[in-house]
């Protein structure tokens, strides 16, 4: 089925965000981000979404000698992209960059991602990359890099994980040896490494965490260097791709193992400063992680586009009050809760990524330090809770959407079988979500010394308690701060990280909750105003509540998980 960008959804998704915000996002025109969304939702659709059950069928391939070939029409495509200045959207101006806002591009990267995520995978990782550049390299090394990669004529990588060394990076055993001319010699493999090697750009420009042979044990002793496929001086750099993986999804991006320094040592520069390389790592991470939220908003919107267009097609059964006549199976109850399930939590998810997106460019463009101080620190909590709610729930609706085409969604023929095996990685890489939980309790709840999560459940409350049949709502929100309270008073003990996937889950409910009673609000009198108001009664009433409910019962099974018996 084709793919139509929500733009009316996305639009109201960043007023609602902005209301929330320290302010606004940036100073585009409101008719500036109508035409830009328009035209990257023109772009995504009618050339990207072709390409994604290409991909699919007809994965990427390595030869013998080393290259990666990737899916047809993968390469024309992405040089079409970069020409069209969609790599450049949120780049520094003075490295050719628009410089535009952040809650633009998550706009721009759900339109991408809908129509392929194997596709859109390449450029989400170039631009962390670039932030990460921009942030912490040298000037010679912005100077270098960074106009190549913001135009999208190189692309970039993060390599983290080893085989030893998965989201435990104390583990890592990838060396990295000074030469004295201002280089380092790094040495060892990497896994999973998203496109390491392709055919889309001449250059790839590795982001690579490396132990020092003087550095300290564990997460302290680690620095991060910038090491090219292509050297300055045009010649091959002591990398190469091992092997690809074969994954239950995303089969069109190529997911590498790679090795540095077969032949002596892989030449790279440092980035930030030595054995402090996973402060800079995090920059990347960060902006990868939001990202990865976003990807979940999108995978759930085209599945959910793709149900409701075959539930209002599909005649099955007689729906109640229609005299025994066939039906469309959006008639019917049942599948109408479902669609309602998957329309609300979509909204929601997208409603916290924007939420995030719009305290980020409030860390930036507030008038004040004090301002732009306190969006930053909204952000901190925000990007866990759109992280994990946005790719759990993007596992959830895909896989309704299965279930709503029956038997058709279980055959690839229908395409919804695809978006939930892409989908199953969303959860796991950049940080699986119970990573995200703890680094949520255990820091993010305790920034500005609790404040900031007070000030942002308070602003919550405000917003539900104007809404109708609000006393559910109101309770869960109280149960909430109570659950943060005794969060915050033990932030590292076990019971607060047996807790605390569930309790993420209850907070973002809540914070999403609150932005779909304000979106209803909005849009009234507008086109959206009836989907608002229903998303927002139906999410408030059974999604917030039961997750907070589930929050609070998963404390009365908290001690079960030091159980010997699981051992």
């Amino acid at each position: 089925m084709t793919y139509n960008p929500p733009i009316p959804q996305i639009l109201l998704a960043m007023q609602t965000a902005d209301r929330f915000a320290t302010t606004q996002s940036g100073d585009l025109s409101p008719e500036d981000v109508q035409a830009i969304l328009s035209e990257a939702g023109r772009f995504a659709s009618e050339r990207i979404a072709p390409l994604n059950p290409v991909g699919d069928r007809t994965p990427s391939t390595l030869d013998e000698s080393g290259k990666v070939t990737t899916p047809p029409g993968w390469r024309e495509t992405y040089h079409a992209w970069c020409e069209a200045g969609w790599n450049s959207l949120t780049g520094p101006t003075e490295y050719g960059g628009q410089g535009l806002p952040i809650s633009l591009a998550v706009a721009c990267t759900e339109f991408w991602n809908s129509s392929s995520m194997a596709f859109a995978l390449c450029p989400l990782l170039t631009a962390g990359a670039i932030e990460a550049i921009s942030e912490h390299a040298s000037q010679e090394l912005k100077d270098r890099y960074l106009p190549k990669l913001v135009s999208g004529g190189w692309t970039g990588t993060m390599n983290l994980t080893e085989p030893q060394a998965g989201s435990d990076l104390s583990n890592l055993r990838c060396k990295a040896k000074r030469t004295g001319d201002g280089s380092y010699r790094i040495t060892g493999n990497k896994i999973f490494i998203t496109y390491g090697e392709h055919d889309c750009s001449p250059n790839i420009v590795h982001l690579v965490l490396a132990r020092l042979e003087d550095a300290p044990a564990g997460t302290r002793g680690i620095s991060l260097f910038l090491v090219p496929k292509i050297l300055p001086d045009g010649s091959h750099n002591d990398l190469r791709c091992l092997s690809l993986e074969h994954k239950l999804g995303i089969h069109g991006s190529p997911t590498c193992a790679m090795a540095y320094g077969d032949n002596g040592g892989a030449r790279g520069w440092l980035i930030g400063e030595e054995n402090r390389g996973l402060n800079c790592m995090f920059t990347m991470m960060n902006n990868a992680r939001l990202l990865v939220g976003t990807q979940g908003v999108a995978l759930a919107e085209r599945a959910t586009q793709a149900a409701f267009a075959y539930a209002r097609e599909r005649l099955q059964g007689s729906a109640p009050g229609r005299d025994g006549t066939t039906s469309p199976i959006i008639r019917h109850p049942d599948v109408r809760r479902m669609l309602l399930e998957m329309r609300t939590r979509t909204a929601a998810a997208r409603m916290l990524c924007m939420a995030t997106a719009s305290a980020l460019d409030s860390s930036v463009n507030a008038p004040t330090e004090n301002e732009r101080r306190h969006a930053y620190a909204r952000a901190s909590i925000l990007t866990p809770l759109a992280k994990a709610y946005s790719t759990d729930i993007a596992v959830e609706v895909t896989s309704t959407a299965i279930q709503v085409h029956g038997g058709m969604g279980y055959v690839e023929e229908t395409g919804v079988a695809q978006y939930y095996r892409d989908a199953r990685i969303l959860p796991i890489y950049e940080g699986t979500n119970g990573i995200q939980a703890i680094d949520l309790v255990t820091r993010k709840l305790l920034v500005g010394g609790g404040e900031t999560l007070s000030q942002i459940l308070e602003s919550c409350r405000r917003t539900l308690s104007a809404f109708e049949s609000c006393l559910p709502a109101m309770e869960a929100v109280a149960d909430t701060v109570d659950l943060a309270k005794m969060l915050c008073d033990a932030p590292g003990g076990s019971l607060a990280l047996a807790v605390a996937v569930p309790f993420q889950r209850a907070l973002a409910s809540v914070v999403a909750g609150a932005h779909l009673a304000e979106a209803a609000a909005l849009a009234r009198g507008g086109a959206l105003e009836t989907e608002a108001a229903v998303n927002a009664r139906f999410f408030i009433a059974v999604e917030l509540v039961s997750a907070v409910a589930a929050a609070k019962a998963s404390l009365s099974g908290a001690d079960a998980t030091g159980s010997d018996d699981l051992e």
